[in-house]
């Protein structure tokens, strides 16, 4: 059997001698070997200090958002709907990952991630930098925000504050719509602390009545605006009050009898995820729905109390919810601030908004024949929200009513309480068409509606599956099967986002439309996977369980090879997220062998760029703009060759192992180029885009010398309008410096 040396000398070009190497010619030798890449220094691309933990990366991600509210180049309602959305996300952080940690620490798990971090560690860690950051949300809305607001007279009143006509309109709504529904709570052995679902808005009241104590809670309704507009006082002002004010106000009203010595507002966020056993489950809707109810119900993770709230009061709630201090966030202003957002729609002031923009309409015939000839000459690519999803909606409505279609199959993950994609399933159906939707009911906060849709779809006669037992759907497809004159044909649609109109206005996604046979026939065996469990192979797509992992790794190494090789390498990838450890060190193994990349990642990104010897050739872009950056795009340079790939799956562990996820090529030569331009926007996005630091902290990508300030989106709104805009110089694809490193000196 040869020995190891044996083995790797032909690897460089050595032939291997007869007589016995000197320690000086063997030394020469492993020179050689790391010379060529075949040995590297670094072996251990998976020591914990290469990693970014996951959870204090998606707090980084909320700060840029957090950015944008603060960011005066912004429309000032613009910038009060980002705060709005930071609350949002921090609620759905605590909710799902926050929930999880302590679920973990609680269960005496010591497992710690590439990071190296336990969950005990974890959830230290996010506490000092979540209050940290609850503390700066309040400080823009109190200094910054309410200021701004009152400049354009637009105003956030306190109750107490009104006069005339304005107290007169409090009194009635009060009397006529508000406390009629509210049930005040005084706590005693008769009436236990009343169960607080999740995110509601109460109010906490510390009463005195013959010398005793006791302590009142009185829970704010879901149905009513949590904002409410006001009678004017002057012409073009805009009056508001918060619905807890309201509330606050006439306490004395609601417990009447008791004196009042403190009150505060609070709102507590409960454990969000769902547990559904579906190996046990006889019914997998009927099980989903009911854990839906246990949601709202879950372990209480995070206790939310407005400023100044009486020590008392907030010791007994914590108690009460079994909660430690780290877990209690001091509001100072609205508790429930996501409801800022409200001011947006309340108030009509087109000029402190966004400038209106319209999608650009694909031209398409609306004759059947004509429309589906066309698809037929051509792949169409659509980028989302700057061309319109309307073309989507047409393709499925043109088949729903076209008497060559016989069938139609269809994933949905996420989409909407008026779905117009669901009604043309519908109709479908109804003219006896063969419909097959697969309908995912575990997308997070869409299980209610995705649930109602289901039902109405089965009762259609719409063939409803539910996809493969413990693994979510992801994948977006569409699929026609239609009798042409020459024969039978498929017609698909593959995305990188949900079929829901509403979101695809504001969300960035690609959409391919394609009648490839090699394509279409495997889009037809995924959805064979999904409603027949069976084993399909994959040439064309990338299919997560199965396929895309090895297929992205396969890719990446092929880079690094051309790179040992002395060849031009380059990777090219945008996602929502980067967390998969194994993607991570096959990147840092790339660097390493000299590949030039540049990675667009939205949101959590556990990759550290610009690590000496590790990750010197990685750099980390993340663009937060008026659009959600939502589309899944992997370019490989491939020795001029290039590979150019879409899809629903980020490099994420869910993504690539737990999902049935599907990455779909883009083939035709014109709509490669345009994809990879677009990506070099991206890239070159001065405006808008943050670059990410050796240590986890971003800084803003600033203009280079004889560099414009472009903003990649609106650069693509006056691409879609038919202007030129002027890309980059060609030289920039292969550029060595580093951005992130030139920009942070």
């Amino acid at each position: 059997m040869p020995s190891v040396i044996e083995t790797l000398l032909p690897r460089c070009g050595v032939e291997f001698p007869k007589k016995y190497f000197s320690i000086i010619s063997l030394f020469r030798i492993i020179l050689g070997l790391f010379d060529k890449g075949i040995v590297s220094v670094t072996s251990d691309l998976n020591r914990p200090e290469y990693y970014i933990n996951r959870e204090l990366s998606w707090l980084d991600f909320n700060r840029r958002v957090f950015e944008e509210a603060r960011d005066t180049r912004n429309p000032l309602l613009e910038r009060v709907r980002f705060l709005g959305i930071v609350a949002d996300i921090l609620d759905e952080f605590f909710e799902i990952r926050v929930a999880g940690l302590l679920q973990l620490r609680d269960s005496g798990s010591s497992t710690t991630g590439p990071d190296g971090l336990n969950p005990d560690e974890q959830l230290q860690a996010i506490a000092a930098k979540a209050h940290k950051l609850v503390w700066a949300h309040y400080a823009c809305w109190n200094d910054e925000l309410l200021p701004a607001l009152a400049e354009e007279g637009i105003h956030l009143l306190e109750v107490s504050h009104l006069t005339g006509d304005q107290r007169a309109f409090i009194q009635r709504y009060w009397k006529e719509e508000l406390e009629p529904i509210l049930t005040p709570i005084v706590i005693d052995p008769a009436h236990p602390f009343p169960r607080v679902l999740n995110k509601a808005l109460c109010l906490g009241v510390l009463l005195r009545s013959n010398g005793s104590t006791a302590i009142g809670v009185v829970t704010v309704p879901r149905v009513l605006p949590r904002i409410l507009r006001i009678p004017d006082t002057d012409p073009g002002s805009v009056n508001l009050v918060t619905l807890a004010g309201i509330v606050a106000y006439y306490l004395n009203e609601l417990f009447e009898g008791y004196e009042m010595t403190g009150w505060a507002s609070f709102r507590v966020t409960r454990n969000s995820d769902l547990y559904v056993n579906e190996e046990e489950a006889d019914n997998l809707l009927q099980e989903i729905a009911e854990s839906l109810e246990n949601r709202r119900k879950g372990e209480p993770v995070r206790l939310e109390i407005e400023a100044g709230a009486p020590e008392r009061l907030v010791t007994f709630l914590r108690r009460q919810f079994g909660l430690q201090d780290d877990q209690v966030y001091v509001a100072d202003g609205p508790v429930n601030l996501n409801r800022v957002m409200t001011i947006c729609e309340v108030v009509n002031r087109p000029d402190l908004k966004y400038l209106p923009y319209t999608p650009v309409e694909r031209s398409l015939p609306k004759d059947p024949d004509q429309f589906f000839e066309t698809l037929k000459s051509r792949d169409i690519l659509l980028h989302h929200p700057y061309e319109s999803f309307n073309t989507v909606i047409d393709f499925i409505s043109m088949a729903a009513n076209d008497p060559r279609v016989l069938a139609i199959k269809q994933t949905l993950y996420r989409t909407g309480e008026d779905s117009k994609v669901v009604q043309a399933l519908i109709d479908a159906a109804e003219q006896g068409k063969e419909v097959t939707a697969l309908v995912e009911l575990k997308a997070r906060f869409d299980e209610n509606s995705n649930i109602e849709w289901a039902k109405q779809l089965e009762e259609l006669g719409v063939h409803v599956v539910y996809g493969l037992l413990g693994m979510k759907t992801h994948c977006k497809l569409s699929m026609i099967v239609r009798r042409d004159e020459d024969r039978l044909r498929r017609y698909v649609h593959l995305g990188t986002g949900n079929y829901h109109d509403v979101t695809a206005r504001f969300y960035t996604d690609l959409g391919l439309f394609t009648v490839r046979d090699d394509i279409t026939a495997e889009v037809a065996e995924v959805f064979n996977l999904l409603t027949a469990k069976s084993e399909e192979t994959f040439q064309k797509l990338l299919v997560a369980p199965t396929t895309l992992m090895s297929g992205m790794i396969d890719h990446i190494q092929r880079e690094a090879q051309f790179a040992r090789e002395g060849k031009s390498a380059r990777i090219i990838a945008k996602m929502n997220g980067l967390v998969d450890p194994k993607i991570i060190s096959e990147l840092y193994d790339a660097s390493i062998a000299g590949v030039e990349i540049d990675l667009v990642v939205r949101g959590i990104c556990c990759l550290r760029p610009g690590m000496p010897g590790i990750s010197e050739q990685i750099r980390v872009h993340s663009i937060i703009g008026r659009f959600l950056e939502h589309s899944r795009i992997f370019y490989f340079h491939n020795d001029g060759d290039s590979r150019i790939w879409a899809g629903s799956a980020d490099w994420m562990n869910r993504n690539l192992r737990g999902r049935i996820e599907v990455v779909f090529p883009i083939e035709d030569p014109e709509l490669k180029d345009r994809v990879f331009n677009e990506l070099l926007l991206c890239l070159n996005d001065r405006v808008k885009a943050r670059l990410l630091q050796p240590d986890g902290s971003y800084i803003r990508a600033e203009p280079l010398p004889n560099e414009s300030a472009l903003s990649s989106q609106d650069a693509l709104m006056s691409i879609a309008q038919g202007h030129n805009i002027e890309l980059p110089p060609p030289n920039k694809l292969f550029r060595t410096d580093n951005p992130s490193k030139t920009q942070a000196a």
